[in-house]
């Protein structure tokens, strides 16, 4: 292969398996694990959509969180599945370009609603008689569209610099899909100034979610634990526990994924990690955030009750 990208028309996504049994179990672990993402993810939109007294900022924001589930389980795995069914580790040029895009961009996503939340939370439990003013419909709109434009301008920013360095370093990617990191490693230069300047406003861009995350959590807990009656902060923890678990899922894998230590690391390991961080939330969140709330699970209940009804 030359020292140069003009050359490569593919790349070589990671094998799951050596074994063609064990390339047919990830291939239905997969299975089960997007149909799984796709059913729970599908539920909280269409309950969320359909209930009227679902329309609160809460489940505005779950809603979106779950589009983008939605979005990232189909942006890693329908290809991961094709090449274990098939027994192969091909991708074009042009759709690892396309899957590295999509996954940035709902990755970012995810950790700027996941920061729009914990905000909601804080004003619910901190700020109660001003969270209609606060989190109206209007504020709303522009938070969620801030976040999905942000995600946006941060993939594109990421995608256009990655895959316009040479790279001379083969073509096989250490992933079982297209992300960053990944290609940099092809590339001939390892000191790109552009994509380090990228790096560090991203690294800024996920500090400052963290330590505002961080800061709500902080003023959150103070205030449940000053509310007088049990009950009282029973209600408040189930409305900030599911939110929590998230994030630390979401948080704790993509960090330790990406930050952990050379000497720890192995195929298998990096193997598990990437899907725990980039498979396993979109599937979990909805279980996660359904199993807490009520208000969801009666919604759930109600439009199954009127399809099994209507049919």
């Amino acid at each position: 292969m030359s020292n140069s990208s003009s050359s490569i028309s593919h790349f070589l996504l990671l094998a799951l398996a050596d074994t063609r049994q064990l390339q047919l179990l990830h291939f239905c672990l997969f299975l089960g694990i997007s149909l799984a993402a796709l059913l729970g993810n599908g539920l909280i939109i269409s309950a969320v959509a359909c209930g009227h007294h679902l329309h609160t900022p809460m489940f505005f924001f779950l809603l979106n969180l779950a589009l983008t589930d939605l979005g990232s389980i189909l942006t890693t795995v329908p290809k991961a599945m094709h090449n274990s069914l098939w027994d192969t580790r091909n991708i074009s040029y042009a759709g690892c370009a396309v899957q590295l895009f999509f996954f940035s961009f709902l990755i970012t996503e995810e950790l700027a609603l996941l920061t729009i939340m914990s905000y909601d939370r804080y004003v619910s439990i901190c700020k109660p008689l001003h969270y209609g003013t606060l989190l109206g419909s209007r504020a709303c709109a522009h938070m969620a569209a801030a976040a999905w434009a942000s995600a946006f301008l941060n993939a594109l920013m990421h995608t256009a610099n990655t895959f316009s360095l040479p790279l001379c370093h083969g073509n096989a990617l250490h992933q079982f899909f297209c992300e960053v990191p990944q290609i940099l490693k092809l590339s001939c230069s390892h000191s790109n100034l552009r994509e380090l300047g990228l790096l560090a406003i991203s690294v800024c861009l996920v500090f400052g979610c963290f330590v505002f995350i961080v800061f709500s959590y902080v003023q959150i807990f103070r205030a449940v634990l000053r509310i007088p009656s049990e009950q009282g902060r029973h209600k408040a923890f189930s409305t900030c526990l599911p939110h929590l678990a998230v994030l630390s899922l979401f948080i704790t894998t993509g960090t330790f994924t990406h930050l952990k230590p050379p000497s720890i690391s192995s195929p298998s390991l990096d193997l598990v990690l990437s899907v725990l961080y980039s498979v396993v939330p979109p599937a979990l969140n909805p279980l996660i955030y359904s199993l807490r709330n009520q208000e969801l699970k009666a919604a759930v209940r109600r439009m199954m009750t009127g399809w099994c009804q209507g049919h």
